[in-house]
């Protein structure tokens, strides 16, 4: 793809003042290419986004708007849109027919099947046309399509962690597609910015728990790549928990193995499978996942262990959920978009601390 000729990629940034949308705000104000030119938000529309959020002191002084699509058009060559499900689906449509290239942070446009979606989120589809020029955003398996697409719906945090856990198990169909169970525990940036009793910190601190269990709306996202991955319909057993930490997420997968392997064994596979890939990061035997290795970065580690008692293999992998489980994915995204390197503007190592 020949890369646009642009001085500048001006950027609009659609519910801004979210976890996600504030991630995706400092990492385009950090972007060599990028530009931050509207700041969408109608909670706090006429206030500095460096108010909402201090840490933006002396960085921008870019200032809070209702979010317009004439407005938007004219400001922005690409837009961002961190709107909750079902609010993204008009504002990302209207803005992809003005011309803009769109990252849909929300489920409005993830799934294949719309029937699907209509039933999991309980909201009609207004869009099947553009559901249709939509492109999944997990590069390391779309790469060449989210290229050339106009609108790319970037998966969240649970699918991103599950998905490039077990892809290449499943593309070399080295495990039973009946017998897959996943736990995934997040951290509680997972659930957005509102304020509720569950998610208030007496509720969350020292405290850890599943919750909805063999019904979790992410389930059946993760089913439908798992079954286009597979090549074959694939249903899971898909479990979510909530931990006492701002951001990160681990998943903790098990499947049985078609046929004995070693550890060794599958993670050659996991290596070759994602040879050059830069934010995938392949552990050694004995060496697992942690969250504070990937916190507020764009990368996922990936380790492994197999069970010879059972014919098990479990996959652990672990990402930044507002990272490459959200903003930092949307931002790798953007660049393929653009023809640029997809690694500007993340290259950048975990927290640890």
């Amino acid at each position: 793809m020949a890369r646009q000729v642009l001085d500048v990629i001006k950027v609009a940034i659609v519910g801004i003042t979210g976890y996600a949308g504030v991630e995706a705000a400092r990492l385009v104000l950090n972007h060599p290419e990028f530009k931050l030119t509207f700041a969408g938000s109608q909670t706090f529309k006429g206030q500095k986004l460096c108010d909402v959020y201090t840490h933006l002191r002396g960085i921008t002084d870019i200032v809070c708007e209702e979010p317009d699509v004439e407005k938007i058009a004219q400001a922005a060559d690409a837009a961002i849109v961190a709107l909750p499900h079902g609010a993204s689906m008009k504002m990302t449509c209207d803005l992809a027919e003005k011309g803009l290239k769109v990252v849909d942070l929300s489920a409005d446009y993830r799934y294949d099947n719309i029937d699907i979606y209509e039933k999991v989120y309980g909201i009609k589809h207004e869009y099947p046309e553009w559901n249709k020029k939509a492109v999944y955003g997990i590069p390391e398996l779309y790469r060449e399509k989210i290229k050339e697409a106009p609108v790319v719906a970037n998966p969240g945090c649970y699918p991103t962690c599950s998905i490039l856990g077990f892809a290449p198990l499943l593309c070399e169909k080295r495990i039973d597609p009946k017998s897959i169970i996943i736990d995934a525990a997040s951290g509680v940036s997972g659930a957005g910015r509102k304020s509720e009793l569950s998610y208030s910190f007496c509720e969350c601190t020292e405290n850890f728990l599943a919750y909805k269990p063999a019904s979790h709306r992410h389930t059946s996202e993760i089913a439908e790549q798992f079954s286009k991955l597979y090549g074959e319909p694939i249903k899971l057993t898909f479990t979510p928990h909530l931990v006492p930490m701002k951001r990160g997420m681990l998943v903790t997968g098990y499947a049985s193995l078609t046929k004995e392997a070693s550890a060794e064994e599958l993670l050659e596979l996991y290596k070759e499978y994602y040879k050059g890939e830069y934010f995938v990061r392949i552990l050694n035997k004995g060496v697992y996942p942690e969250t504070k290795s990937v916190a507020g970065s764009n990368f996922i580690d990936i380790g492994n262990a197999t069970d010879k008692e059972t014919g098990r293999v479990i996959v652990l992998s672990a990402i930044d959920n507002i990272g490459k489980g959200a903003s930092g994915q949307g931002i790798q995204n953007l660049n393929l978009m653009f023809g640029i390197d997809e690694k500007a503007g993340l290259s950048v190592s975990g927290l640890y601390l």
